[in-house]
């Protein structure tokens, strides 16, 4: 078959190596990657104006946590689901359906009048449109040569974690500036504008509906009760004292019983809802892994940053949003440098780099105090934002850059899963951590605030003292302002021992990137041409 000709398979269209690319191919190409920023941004992008939607649905505080959680279950259910929907529908059908789909539950989110209605149209939100994510790196690994992957591995590796790590700074400033409405109408013209040109253009592969008759119906209830379960066990876990509640239980009972019906049908059906046959290639496994724990620190350090800035700090979601700018700005600036080191440096090497500058981030972090402002998170952050786009290019190619063309739509759609169940997973151990090491150090400090401790009877006396030449109740006061302090201090270094954890956590990554088989040099998906 001649150089540049067009294999076509089950996997779709892959152009050889030297064969010029189709413009349409292109513009449907950037469409899909805006399709799946939008689908990424609205995980994060209401987390900074929970407030502001509580009030305007008068929820309580324990209902205003399911906005987030709706949309996560909904979506980590599609995500894995996607390549097997892409086989049957066509990357076509999926995603226009996707887009516009996404699009009208965006529209109904903006007119919820409580929050059931919210809760119901955010989970619809998230499970349509988790089938826009996998199918961009799908797309991205079948219908483009190796020779163009420096260019469009940066791109997805961007939007992948920029769109989370933006996400607060652009809800904080349109709940600021409108109202928390447009977090979600926002969406509508962008949405139509994507439905129609990927409906339009995107001609990547063919529909075989005749698969829809195997469909393993089964396998999908088992798959979503596991995964919701899994999901639901990680986010509200904390918050509900973990198996001392009997939500949590019943939970993890009903995830441990979808599991293993789940992995019976994978391992026994005919065309399973899943294919883990991907985990059996040595690069994908391992890039998977690091996919893993790049969504630890990618949606752990999302969190943690404004936690401290709103906890400790006393900031608000647009001050909020300003400072975690930078590291969006850092990765905006980082990815063209990556994806041309990804063309001249052994992948190892990157990953290594970004690895060791990431846990140089964080342990910067390890000397912060109750005092620290945006200069003193500049560096951090840089750091941050820098190294995950460093990591983040080689890991996607080592993952699914050496995968023949009938496995990507599937292993997308894994690989993307582990990234956000990465996210759950690490958001869990942070709030654990933060929640039994605060209440740690607040008992070890209370130990020294006694009676006999001259040090704090000066501070008491001193600070009542203020407010009694006020005719106010100096002792109380001071007492009060105290606990304050106390608590204060407590949290703080409960997030120092979080940024210690997660500095060896991504220090020990540097080790285990020597495990990892250097990719063949820039093979096609499909060599076979």
């Amino acid at each position: 078959m001649a150089a540049t000709a067009t294999v076509r398979n089950a996997g779709g269209a892959v152009p050889a190596a030297d064969q010029p690319m189709d413009p349409k191919r292109v513009v449907a190409f950037f469409a899909m990657v805006f399709g799946m920023f939008m689908s990424i941004l609205d995980i994060q992008i209401v987390s900074a104006s929970l407030a502001e939607i509580q009030a305007g649905l008068g929820a309580g505080a324990d209902e205003i946590a399911w906005v987030q959680t709706s949309y996560l279950i909904a979506e980590v259910i599609m995500i894995p689901l996607s390549g097997v929907l892409a086989r049957i529908l066509s990357t076509r059908v999926l995603f226009a359906l996707s887009a516009a789909g996404f699009t009208m539950a965006s529209a109904l989110a903006a007119t919820a009048t409580n929050i059931e209605q919210m809760i119901v149209y955010r989970a619809i939100q998230g499970f349509i449109g988790g089938g826009m994510i996998p199918s961009v790196f799908a797309a991205a690994f079948t219908i483009f040569p190796p020779s163009k992957r420096n260019i469009v591995s940066p791109i997805i590796g961007l939007v992948a974690t920029l769109a989370p790590t933006i996400g607060p700074t652009i809800g904080g400033y349109i709940s600021h500036a409108m109202s928390w409405h447009w977090l979600f109408l926002i969406n509508v013209i962008p949405g139509i504008l994507v439905t129609a040109v990927t409906w339009s253009l995107i001609d990547f592969d063919e529909p075989e509906l005749s698969l829809f008759k195997k469909f393993d119906w089964w396998g999908l209830a088992s798959m979503a009760l596991f995964l919701g379960t899994l999901e639901y066990v990680l986010e509200e876990g904390n918050n509900k004292d973990w198996f001392n509640d009997e939500h949590i239980v019943l939970g993890t009972i009903a995830m441990l019983i979808g599991a293993a019906v789940f992995f019976y049908r994978v391992f026994r059906v005919e065309f399973p809802v899943v294919d883990l046959r991907a985990f059996a290639n040595r690069n994908f496994a391992f890039g998977s892994l690091f996919s893993f724990v790049m969504g630890v620190g990618l949606y752990g350090l999302t969190y943690l940053y404004p936690l401290y800035l709103g906890r400790i700090r006393g900031y608000d979601s647009l001050m909020i949003g300003e400072t975690m700018f930078v590291s969006g700005a850092a990765m905006f600036l980082t990815a063209p440098v990556a994806g041309a080191l990804s063309s001249r440096l052994d992948p190892r090497v990157m990953m290594m780099i970004g690895f060791g500058g990431f846990s140089a981030g964080t342990l910067l972090m390890t000397g912060m105090t109750a005092d620290w402002d945006f200069y003193e998170l500049l560096l951090p952050q840089i750091l941050r934002g820098c190294s995950l786009m460093l990591c983040m290019v080689p890991i996607n190619n080592i993952a699914l850059g050496t995968l023949p063309p009938e496995r990507i739509k599937n292993a997308s759609g894994l690989f993307n899963l582990t990234r956000n169940l990465g996210g759950a997973v690490g958001l869990a151990i942070i709030n654990t951590m933060l929640t039994q090491r605060s209440d740690e150090h607040y008992a070890r400090l209370s130990e020294h605030i006694t009676w006999s401790n001259p040090a704090a009877l000066n501070w008491l006396n001193n600070v009542g003292g203020n407010y009694d030449s006020y005719g106010l109740d100096g002792a109380s006061a001071a007492v009060k302002k105290l606990a304050g302090v106390v608590t204060q201090q407590s949290w703080l270094l409960s997030f120092i021992d979080v940024f210690m954890g997660l500095t060896l956590l991504f220090f020990s990554l540097i080790f285990l990137t020597l495990l990892i088989k250097r990719p063949a040099a820039a093979a096609p998906a499909g060599s076979g041409h």
